[in-house]
């Protein structure tokens, strides 16, 4: 059976969520990465290996979402919370350009006070620096419409006329609410998150799509958030990326579960590359699995070898603190033999002097 699944995926066929679970369950280590390997050599036949240089904003940890994986948030009654100052943003916008930066990724907590405006205005600042606002994942443009009273439809429409440009995959974890009433009860529902994105792709944004595993789901509902953002993408189209990374469970309510391992990172990367069918880009997960581990993820299916995260808060807060530059990116990509290519958000290719 496994050997005609293989088949069926060698010739470009798509796999149901049955045959998907039968390979995460019988498929060893080297069939995944054979497998998933093709897939991407047939996606992408260049030499290279695509990353983006930008610098990852969190302009508030004020939260009151409260989600249990989360090591990173402060509740609103809480001391030592913070709100970004536009002094602030205009020192690490300018330090990200200075370092060859195309964009901000711009999340925050879910703040209890702040009004639709704020967002606006902070989104028209930024934009005055002339560079991408890859930003407001859909739990933080789902607690701007009940905050304000208005669909997400006006509420994306006004955040792009104030220079929102894409919006990044957080907040997805896993889309399916029975994990998500026991994780993050307060966050949107897994309908609510891809209506945002749904809504997004129709108003003519891409976005990303990502997923956190290996905390309380089980492998049938990995493969229910994957057919999930597989169905949208026949839908719309507006998915530029698909990353999966473990769950850091270090510093949060959840900390008494084990982390995910490396073989299970790659195993989980190999299913997404061979399930997603229709998504272009698999990224690597350096900022949780390290720089070999990344190295390794190139040979199961991940082309792109995501940010060089100038900056990053909210993995760092649950102990995890792998930190890469830019020269250090261009050359595990070509350790691993491949060209490193710097990339916009929608993969275009950046010139390099």
């Amino acid at each position: 059976m496994l050997n005609e699944l293989s088949d069926k995926i060698l010739a470009g066929e798509r796999i149901s969520v049955a045959e998907g679970l039968l390979l995460a369950e019988q498929g060893d280590l080297y069939r995944l990465g054979f497998l998933a390997g093709a897939i991407k050599k047939r996606l992408h036949p260049e030499p290279w290996i695509t990353y983006v240089v930008d610098r990852n904003i969190n302009y508030t940890d004020i939260c009151i979402s409260a989600c249990k994986f989360c090591a990173f948030f402060k509740a609103p009654e809480a001391e030592g919370g913070y709100l970004l100052s536009n002094a602030e943003l205009a020192t690490k916008i300018e330090e990200t350009k200075a370092l060859g930066g195309t964009q901000i990724l711009l999340q925050g907590g879910l703040h209890p006070d702040q009004p639709l405006e704020f967002y606006e205005e902070m989104l028209r600042f930024i934009k005055s620096f002339a560079i991408h606002i890859h930003g407001f994942s859909p739990p933080e443009v789902c607690h701007f419409a009940k905050l304000s009273g208005l669909p997400v439809a006006e509420v994306i429409k006004r955040l792009r006329a104030a220079g929102l440009d894409s919006i990044p995959g957080g907040g997805a974890e896993i889309l399916c609410d029975r994990v998500r009433s026991e994780t993050a009860p307060r966050k949107c529902t897994a309908d609510q998150w891809l209506g945002v994105m749904r809504e997004a792709h129709h108003q003519g944004m891409r976005t990303t799509a990502t997923m956190m595993f290996g905390h309380i789901e089980t492998m049938a509902e990995r493969f229910e958030h994957l057919e999930r953002i597989r169905n949208l993408q026949d839908e719309t189209g507006g998915f530029t990326a698909f990353i999966p990374w473990p769950f850091q469970p270090a510093n949060t309510v959840l900390a008494h579960l084990p982390t995910a391992t490396a073989v299970e990172y790659l195993r989980m990367l190999a299913l997404a590359r061979i399930f997603l069918d229709n998504i272009a880009n698999i990224q690597a997960s350096w900022v949780t699995q390290g720089p070999k581990i990344a190295q390794l993820s190139l040979f199961f299916g991940a082309n792109d070898f995501g940010s060089t995260m100038i900056e990053e808060n909210v993995v760092a807060a649950a102990g995890v603190g792998f930190r890469l530059s830019e020269p250090e990116i261009r050359r595990l990509v070509e350790e691993a033999g491949y060209q490193p290519r710097q990339r916009t958000m929608d993969y275009s290719l950046v010139e390099r002097p």
